[in-house]
């Protein structure tokens, strides 16, 4: 991975949108603006975020690309091919970044296994960057133990003002790995909070911006989605609001460990 790789600070999430609310999605963020757009196998929308893209006239080289490899396909035998799969869906040679979705439940998969095969898909060219979803610290520490935290280019977590999720994000820290957010705005939770709305009050500004732009302030890349332009746009500004260190250290106070993504069976022990 050159040092020269870096994960846009602000893009699209795609999670739960699939069919022309993807398509509607991805088109609208393109024209606003947005570059960096994330999916996943799972979230079956890599078809319709390609003919969006494909649609749009955007030169592939201006984005960045994310997809996250299933837990169905973490094995040696199945990760570059379901990886393949996903390239052909999106219609491009290449992702910018490739992510392990969630820890292999119950360790069915070695994750040397899973970290090799990625490897793999990084020499290949399929990808140009790896990295990894959903690891408590001590899966994050065995990652570095296989590859290498040079090697690791983001860990992507639930993170939101509720959930802050501080012993991965100082050990992730403590290695140079970048933290991507997801769910930032808290199914739209943070958003109720009365610090959040007087905070936003204060600068002219939505709640979603407010949260955004402290995930931003604490050096976390994040990925909102929303089918609505008028939000699309109004989240992409968030990275111009300024937020002052009071305001910053009264929203690090709301932390409550409060997980709001814990999915039976495949959840990893949190810490």
């Amino acid at each position: 991975m050159t040092t020269s790789f870096h994960i846009p600070d602000l893009g699209l999430g795609t999670f739960r949108l699939t069919g022309n609310a993807v398509i509607d999605s991805v088109r609208n963020a393109l024209e606003v603006g947005y570059r960096a757009i994330d999916t996943a196998q799972i979230y079956g929308n890599e078809a319709e975020i390609g003919q969006a893209i494909a649609d749009s006239g955007v030169a592939r080289e201006q984005l960045f690309l994310t997809t996250k490899i299933w837990t169905e396909n973490l094995g040696g035998a199945q990760l570059l091919p379901s990886l393949r799969e996903s390239l052909a869906k999106l219609r491009t040679e290449q992702v910018e970044l490739t992510l392990i979705h969630w820890p292999s439940p119950a360790s069915a998969v070695p994750l040397n296994e899973t970290l090799d095969a990625l490897m793999q898909a990084r020499e290949l060219g399929l990808t140009r960057a790896i990295g990894i979803s959903n690891f408590p610290v001590a899966l994050q520490q065995q990652a570095i133990d296989a590859i290498g935290a040079h090697n690791i280019a983001t860990n992507q977590i639930e993170l939101h003002p509720r959930l802050q999720n501080s012993a991965v994000v100082a050990h992730a820290k403590q290695h140079g790995i970048r933290i991507t957010s997801y769910m930032t705005l808290a199914y739209g939770q943070a958003l109720k909070e009365p610090l959040i709305q007087a905070i936003a009050a204060a600068h002219g500004a939505t709640p979603a911006q407010v949260t955004l732009a402290w995930a931003l302030a604490r050096g976390f890349a994040v990925i909102p989605s929303s089918t609505q332009r008028v939000n699309l746009e109004s989240n992409l500004q968030a990275s111009a609001l300024r937020l002052s260190d009071a305001e910053l250290a009264q929203i690090d106070a709301m932390d409550r460990g409060e997980r709001l993504v814990n999915p039976d069976g495949l959840a990893p022990r949190w810490d």
